[in-house]
């Protein structure tokens, strides 16, 4: 089932560098932008519901575009995001708005300065659309969000408005955060690029952690294009480089990590590696995270970290507001609270250690990227969970850049992603390589 079928009397705006584009040139008119994207959230979210709801969305919108056009009314000083609307994950703290994380504690009691990647958009020129909608303090417990392609299953987790506001066209840019796979996963769900850069490229300052030492900030685009200039605009010390000439040597990761995704899902990555392959691309297959007892104790080994970190930054809170909590948040609470401090060092190590590990590996084999499938595979059914995010954990436990690109579609309809995984600081290049992926995965023409 498509987008553009059941977002009916509407079809998706332009991506985020062709809209950019216009925007800063003059040839779109803010306010007509603003109107559109309006006109589709009153039309649609009612179905999605991907964004908290706001009374006087669209007067504020209109309002704060007549300041950024009297603040840039020269087309050639406008910065590269100027008038572009981004929605924000709940969990990020963003002035005039209250943070709700996702939860029925009182969200008094996560008062905070803005984020400093509010800061960078609005410096970048970015209009912020709204809040989107985040699980519980950006965990499993669900909130309302649906899938755009078919609003009877998930669109993933935790950034699930985040990634169904640009999959719905309300957004041509969101930002989310990722703690296992809250980026990469639903942006695969909804059938759009999300991209998580190496850590701490993307500022995490002034958001509610789950786990400061993994948690990483990520962002939401339609298409390759787009994530490129956004993130060109906000990464730190971002580095230009020219187009590769020649694709990039990719590694399969075989065993163990590659065999928890379903049958449909891998049958349809061993498509997308030929299709790869078909276009000039070096595929090695190399064994990792090869035996099960691998993968398991990772898995584990960085959730106990994550949980950990997660029961000592909520703790004060919890004791006054327990009630408060889900069950599947109380549940990771109590697992936290019980790893003892002196554990948390070696357990905070452990990604340095794997990112190292990693790192000297893909020297070793001559590897540019890893390759695998975004998720283990389409988007369940119901609204009652976010999917399965394991195929993203080693990654975002080493801290290394990946990015998910629209790559098939399953037999129930609903999309399915590659996701492309390289090493630490090489989010440049991971970029300009997933432009070349995603030629590759969509030209009919070998």
């Amino acid at each position: 089932m498509s987008t553009d079928n059941d977002l009916e009397g509407f079809v998706q705006p332009a991506p985020l560098a062709t809209l950019a584009h216009d925007l800063r040139t003059g040839g779109l008119d803010l306010h007509s932008a603003i109107h559109d994207a309006c006109d589709r959230i009153d039309h649609n979210e009612g179905m999605v519901q991907s964004l908290l709801p706001e009374e006087g969305r669209r007067t504020r919108l209109l309002a704060e575009a007549d300041l950024l056009l009297a603040q840039f009314p020269l087309p050639n000083a406008r910065p590269p995001l100027f008038g572009v609307l981004v929605g924000i994950k709940d969990i990020f703290h963003v002035d005039g708005f209250v943070t709700r994380a996702g939860t029925t504690v009182p969200p008094a009691t996560f008062a905070g300065a803005q984020a400093r990647i509010v800061d960078d958009l609005r410096a970048a020129g970015a209009l912020l659309l709204g809040k989107t909608v985040t699980t519980e303090f950006a965990y499993f417990e669900p909130g309302p969000t649906a899938n755009p392609h078919n609003p009877a299953h998930t669109p993933g987790g935790s950034s699930s408005g985040s990634a169904a506001a640009v999959a719905a066209g309300f957004c041509p840019l969101a930002v989310g955060t990722q703690t296992i796979g809250s980026v990469i996963r639903p942006a695969a769900f909804c059938g759009i690029v999300g991209f998580k850069p190496s850590y701490d490229r993307l500022p995490t300052q002034g958001v509610i952690y789950f786990s400061p030492t993994v948690d990483h900030t990520g962002l939401f685009t339609q298409d390759v294009a787009g994530m490129a200039l956004a993130a060109s605009a906000l990464l730190a010390q971002w580095r230009s480089v020219p187009a590769p000439s020649e694709p990039p040597v990719v590694a399969v990761p075989t065993g163990a990590y590659l065999a928890q995704t379903e049958p449909e899902a891998l049958a349809a990555f061993e498509q997308q590696v030929a299709r790869l392959m078909a276009h000039g691309w070096t595929v090695r297959r190399i064994p990792l995270f090869a035996e099960s007892s691998e993968i398991v104790d990772l898995n584990a080994l960085h959730r106990r970290l994550a949980f950990a970190e997660f029961a000592r930054g909520q703790a004060d809170r919890y004791a006054q507001y327990a009630s408060h909590y889900r069950p599947r948040t109380t549940e990771i609470i109590h697992i936290g609270a019980a790893v003892p401090d002196e554990e948390l060092p070696s357990l905070r190590a452990s990604c340095l250690y794997l990112r190292t590990t990693l790192t000297e590996l893909m020297q070793r084999e001559g590897i540019d990227a890893w390759i695998a499938p975004a998720a283990t595979g389409p988007a369940p059914v119901g609204l009652h969970a976010t999917g399965d995010p394991n195929m993203n954990l080693p990654w975002t436990h080493a801290g290394m850049p990946e990015i998910t690109l629209p790559a098939g579609i399953a037999a129930n309809g609903l999309p399915l992603g590659l996701q492309l995984i390289a090493r630490f600081g090489a989010d440049e290049e991971l970029l300009a390589w997933a432009a070349q992926a995603d030629v590759a995965l969509h030209n009919n023409h070998s």
